[in-house]
């Protein structure tokens, strides 16, 4: 049956491969971007100009569209964009999709003991800094962790909208990638550069673009709430994935540790003193089945190998 979705966000990334999926799935598509960059959708899709940070504006521009029956938010940062998302969409949604990222367990430090669980993060309890802020574009880097924390936290308690939070993997891509932190390592390698470490048993989760688009469509449409882990079967540190990466270019690639650990992300983007891999046992009691790390990084890989040339 056809639905009437709203994705905040569907123009780049995994926003527009998950607005892809819906129209070809005969859904009903809006956009709502600043409009600042083009898509590729045409007449098949709606389209509403909106600063998502300006309340005023957000209101004024829902005022008289929707309801929906699922809203795919993509750009709700921190807790000023979550407290905007409940006073625009609070009783006018079916479903509202948050979505979340690994990095939130970041507040957890890192575990090596098991798989990190959706409930390890007590949502609930987090603290709401009203007092930061959170959008001023210099900080953004700095408050992408505490915000999505937060953000989870004030949806979670206010509890008004009917609220899923996927929580992704390190989502990794071929160029298209905007983020740069694949790139890092096949650019690295093809220099014959030395990737420093800080714990080759460092794994982590990940997943790639077409199956965080594929999760992302998949749980706008159950009826479970609350947060849900996704991620490839298997994990891999910096080490390993540099590793991969010089095997997948056949050429030797060198690496040092550094000892004592420096802070997450010092050395390199996926660099961390310890493991932080998801626990994917909700979603795959809710039916979801995952690939393996094995069947796509390689190819992800000669993407930016192929780009590079």
């Amino acid at each position: 049956m056809s639905k009437t979705i709203l994705v905040i966000g569907g123009t780049r990334f995994i926003g527009r491969l998950l607005v892809q999926r819906l129209l070809r799935a005969g859904h009903r598509v809006t956009i709502a971007t600043r409009g600042y960059a083009p898509d590729p959708f045409g007449a098949r899709i709606a389209r509403i100009r909106v600063d998502r940070r300006n309340e005023t504006a957000m209101r004024k521009a829902f005022a008289q569209a929707g309801p929906w029956d699922v809203v795919f938010d993509q750009m709700c940062y921190n807790p000023l964009d979550a407290a905007i998302a409940v006073r625009t969409f609070a009783g006018r949604v079916g479903r509202y999709v948050m979505t979340s990222t690994i990095d939130a367990y970041r507040t957890l430090g890192v575990d090596a003991a098991r798989p990190i669980r959706e409930d390890d993060l007590a949502v609930a309890a987090q603290p709401i800094d009203t007092a930061y802020p959170w959008h001023d574009p210099c900080r953004a880097t700095e408050c992408y962790v505490a915000g999505k924390v937060q953000a989870e936290a004030y949806l979670a308690r206010d509890g008004s909208l009917p609220l899923v939070v996927p929580r992704l993997a390190h989502v990794l891509a071929g160029p298209e990638d905007f983020t740069g932190r694949l790139a890092h390592y096949v650019e690295l390698a093809r220099v014959g550069g030395t990737l420093a470490y800080a714990d080759a048993g460092a794994v982590q989760s990940f997943m790639p673009l077409q199956s965080a688009a594929d999760f992302l469509a998949w749980a706008g449409f159950q009826d479970f709430t609350g947060p849900v882990n996704a991620a490839s079967d298997g994990a891999l540190s910096a080490y390993r994935l540099y590793e991969r990466v010089g095997a997948v270019l056949d050429t030797r690639v060198a690496m040092r540790r550094v000892q004592p650990p420096p802070a997450p992300g010092r050395l390199s983007p996926f660099d961390l003193p310890g493991p932080m891999v998801l626990d994917t046992t909700r979603a795959r009691a809710l039916g979801y089945r995952f690939g393996h790390v094995d069947d796509w990084i390689d190819d992800t890989i000669r993407q930016h190998d192929l780009a590079f040339v």
